[in-house]
């Protein structure tokens, strides 16, 4: 039989926002917390009850047709947050992805659509679920309706028919529409009639049956509630009627548009990749379907382009052509590069491709090839040279004269693409068709390098592919006024960056073991404590288990329930820890597990065995701002705020005997860069006369002296501060600080009109990307906004925070990146012996001789702090010890 399930968008998508409070966004910034929470509450539902036909319904606008009958209806609900509001258009384009159909008309409400389809649906005797928030869905349940309203959240949904709405309430579906009229609902800003709540409400239609009933008979009624009554029968039958789901939209879909065969495998999986819904691709397995059976080598199709596969005996007639070498292309298989196999390589002189084996290049014979590789002077071209050089490394091939990476232009070119492999430069490009790497290699388990003959064109093809993008992204970057930027900074950052990777950086694995004894030790206390404390033992890592223990046994309040039980979720616990002392100590033990299995365990995997070293990956290509990544370990987020966590960087040690870490760390660069870019005097001030900016902040928004600023009052100070350079909203600052939104506002509204700078930029940049479609660094690094202008509401206001927020990050990253080039080059002409290791956000990492240190003391910071220059000065703060914990 057919079924047909029916999803109140609007409702379920607030909820999931609300329930999924961790914060969760894109490589871009974009927040998706409430799109995911949706989507897996919509997959649940699919593989449950296993429908025919499914229609999401949204609310179209703000004014609908009730507000002719009332103009105040829903006028009480606050401001949607951008947060959430952003996300509506996110979820739509996902669901049209995933082959799920949605509507939405205007002037009437989602309630309206669902109404109205599920009544047709009915008439037809088809079986209908409505999944929604709001209980005024109850008043459509029938024999063949039935209401799934959610709880805690949308992990968990209670099912009503018309026996369950009579066991809960005693009253029939309809008679719900008479129930809101009595009570009214604050959440629409239906009055119904004061003072009367749900139970009172409920004792009336027990004993009159209907809202006109109750007016019909308010003889039989006494006291303050006659008079209540009696005084706003008017506002009883309005609240009614708006109450009413109106079920006669004029609909033009039709029954096939809403039909449901399954998600389709190629678009659902292209949309999810947008917004990196990773483990939702995983739990569909889609990550197997694409590119399954793809592997076939023989369906490629054969080269024009003319290849020589080179051996022993071609090795002189390469030599010959190198000085005519420009272009070449490094293949290699494994994600992490300090690990991975090369594959093959392809040199190009104009018109004529060189392929050859890791056996051929690293041949007696290929001595001059890989002189050829290792000479500086030699300009090159290819895709991706930071990890070609890297892979180069680990078989002791050396790699210089890195040129021109298409890989790096690309993403200068639109950062937020995530489209940088070769493949998909070309088609972006109007290059000649090349296969997928899937296409030749095979994907994951299947991986396979194939025979010399389809492997050489294939990697000829992208070398070919590289020949034809340099000239064609080079006149782009000039046109972009971006050839400095690339030339000067980011090309020359890529060397510095694999030489950085090269060296690694060492681990004091003894000292790292200790501590992983130390981290166990106090595990071991912590689980006989909080045994002790529930008066049983039970495994601390089944959530199931935890939950009975929390909730069941111990009694404390709910806070959400999920499919399987209770939610103990950290912000879960987090709002628990006021009502038990066994629950900061399961905060605790968390801590330290994570700290012990990703950290201590984590990075004793990740030592090398060549050097014995940890060497971590910088990724340069990834960040919509420009900042860097790091991965294979990522030593960027190793946690702080525990004293464990930092204890961890006591294991980061100097790789000679008698050397010492130095570690030299912007100061609130952000702040800095937003004072100068805003040209605010209140700002400038502070750092011309070097205050504390979140006291001085704390001093003009407040009006009060130095002396009385409390430190609430400089917690605002600094929450408020970094929110304005992170595009923080009112919602936004309240969960920060645990305040109201309206005090949030208030309290950014105060920032604005004493910052007057500050608005100032905020205004003018958002007009200035409006015209242009894009904003940029004052190093000329461009992230571009289609959606600035955009009709959409959600859209446009996502894009405007991101051009005010995007200038200010953007230039923090190239002073950093700057600070890099221009101490790699100090280093030089110091003759120097000290290494860079690390960059770590704001924060730059050093091994130092002993007979150096004093000169880096002072060379490091007048480096950094000379990287651009401001309107206010730069500052950097060094500090050195025998670890890294020491150093800071």
């Amino acid at each position: 039989m057919e079924k047909f399930l029916l999803i109140d968008g609007n409702s379920i998508i607030y909820r999931a926002f609300f329930a999924m409070q961790q914060p969760m966004t894109t490589k871009s910034g974009q927040h998706t917390n409430a799109v995911y929470g949706f989507t897996n509450m919509l997959i649940r539902l699919l593989e449950e009850e296993k429908p025919t036909h499914v229609m999401v319904a949204f609310d179209a606008g703000k004014i609908t047709f009730r507000h002719t009958t009332y103009g105040d209806y829903k006028g009480g609900r606050q401001k949607t947050p951008p947060e959430l509001s952003e996300q509506f258009p996110l979820l739509k384009e996902l669901l049209t992805g995933l082959g799920i159909t949605y509507y939405e008309l205007d002037t009437y409400e989602a309630d309206d659509i669902i109404g109205t389809l599920s009544r047709t649906a009915e008439e037809k005797g088809r079986n209908v679920l409505i999944v929604s928030g709001d209980k005024d869905m109850l008043q459509l349940a029938s024999d063949h309706v039935k209401i799934a309203l959610t709880r805690k959240g949308v992990s968990d949904i209670e099912p009503y028919g018309p026996a369950e709405i009579e066991e809960r309430y005693g009253l029939t579906p309809a008679q719900i529409i008479d129930l809101k009229g009595l009570m009214g609902d604050t959440s629409d800003n239906i009055p119904g009639i004061p003072g009367v709540g749900e139970k009172t409400a409920l004792k009336l239609l027990h004993q009159f049956g209907s809202v006109e009933e109750v007016l019909a008979n308010t003889d039989q009624l006494k006291g303050k509630m006659k008079e209540k009554v009696e005084a706003h029968a008017d506002d009883a039958r309005m609240s009614k009627e708006l109450a009413t789901i109106f079920r006669d939209v004029p609909f033009d879909a039709t029954w096939e548009s809403m039909k449901y065969d399954g998600f389709n495998p190629v678009t659902s999986i292209v949309a999810l990749r947008k917004l990196e819904f990773n483990s939702i691709i995983q739990r569909l397995n889609l990550s197997e379907l694409d590119g399954e059976d793809l592997h076939d080598p023989a369906q490629v199709e054969a080269s024009e382009l003319e290849v020589t596969i080179v051996g022993e005996e071609q090795l002189p007639e390469l030599e010959k052509v190198l000085n005519t070498v420009e272009v070449l292309h490094i293949e290699s298989h494994g994600d992490n590069p300090h690990h991975a196999e090369l594959v093959g390589i392809v040199l190009s002189a104009p018109d004529q491709y060189y392929f050859m084996t890791p056996e051929t290049l690293l041949s007696e014979g290929a001595a001059g090839v890989r002189a050829w590789l290792a000479d500086g002077s030699i300009p090159k071209h290819g895709h991706d040279l930071h990890r070609a050089d890297l892979v180069l490394h680990w078989i002791d091939i050396p790699f210089a004269g890195a040129s021109f990476d298409v890989q790096i232009a690309a993403y200068l070119l639109d950062p937020t693409e995530s489209g940088q492999s070769l493949n998909a430069l070309g088609a972006k490009y109007g290059l000649p068709h090349m296969p997928e790497d899937e296409t030749v290699f095979g994907k994951g388990a299947k991986y396979k390098v194939p025979e010399e003959e389809i492997l050489s064109h294939h990697l000829a093809r992208k070398t070919a592919a590289i020949r034809e993008l340099v000239p064609l992204q080079r006149e782009q970057l000039e046109q972009n006024e971006m050839t400095s930027l690339f030339d000067d900074l980011e090309m020359p950052l890529s060397r510095i960056l694999a030489d950085m990777e090269k060296q690694g950086v060492a681990i004091n694995t003894d000292e790292l073991r200790e501590l992983g004894k130390e981290f166990e030790q106090k595990i071991n206390v912590l689980v006989t404590e909080i045994h002790g404390m529930a008066g049983v033992e039970f495994n601390l890592n089944s959530p199931k288990q935890l939950g009975e223990i929390l909730f069941d046994r111990l009694g404390l309040p709910v806070e959400k329930k999920t499919k399987t039980g209770y939610s103990t979720s950290a912000d879960v616990l987090e709002k628990l820890a006021p009502y038990h002392d066994i629950v900061q100590l399961i905060l605790v033990y968390r801590q330290l597990a994570k700290l012990q299995s990703t950290y201590v365990e984590g990075l004793l995997k990740e030592v090398h065995p060549k050097s014995g070293k940890v060497h971590t990956f910088f990724r340069q290509t990834i960040t919509a701002t420009g900042r860097l990544s790091s991965q294979f370990p990522n030593l960027q987020n190793i946690p702080i705020r525990l004293e464990e966590g930092r204890k961890l960087r006591k294991v980061f040690v100097p790789s000679e005997s008698g050397w010492s870490i130095l570690s030299s760390d912007y100061s609130q660069i952000e702040l800095r860069v937003l004072a100068h870019m805003a040209d605010d005097p209140g700002l400038k001030d502070a750092f011309l006369h070097d205050m504390d900016i979140h006291t001085k902040t704390a001093m003009d928004v407040f009006g009060v002296t130095k002396e009385q600023v409390d430190g609430n009052m400089r917690r605002s100070a600094k929450a408020v501060n970094f929110g304005i350079v992170y595009g923080i909203s009112d919602y936004g600052l309240s969960q920060n600080l645990g305040i109201t939104r309206k005090e949030a506002g208030d309290f950014i509204s105060q920032y604005l009109e004493v910052f007057k700078g500050v608005s100032r930029y905020m205004d003018d940049i958002v007009i200035e990307a409006k015209k242009d479609g894009f904003v940029k660094t004052m190093l000329e690094r461009r992230r571009y906004l289609p959606d600035i202008n955009s009709s959409n509401f959600n859209l446009r206001s996502f894009a405007n925070r991101t051009a005010m927020n995007t200038p200010i990050q953007g230039t923090a990253a190239d002073i950093i990146k700057l600070a890099m080039v221009h101490m790699d080059q100090a280093l030089k002409d110091h003759k120097l012996n000290s290494r860079m290791l690390l960059q770590v956000h704001d924060e730059l990492v050093f091994e130092v001789p002993a007979n150096e240190m004093e000169q880096m003391k002072k060379l490091v910071p007048e480096v950094m702090e000379k990287a651009l220059s401001l309107s206010v000065p730069l500052k950097a703060e060094v500090s050195y010890g025998a670890n890294w914990y020491e150093a800071k």
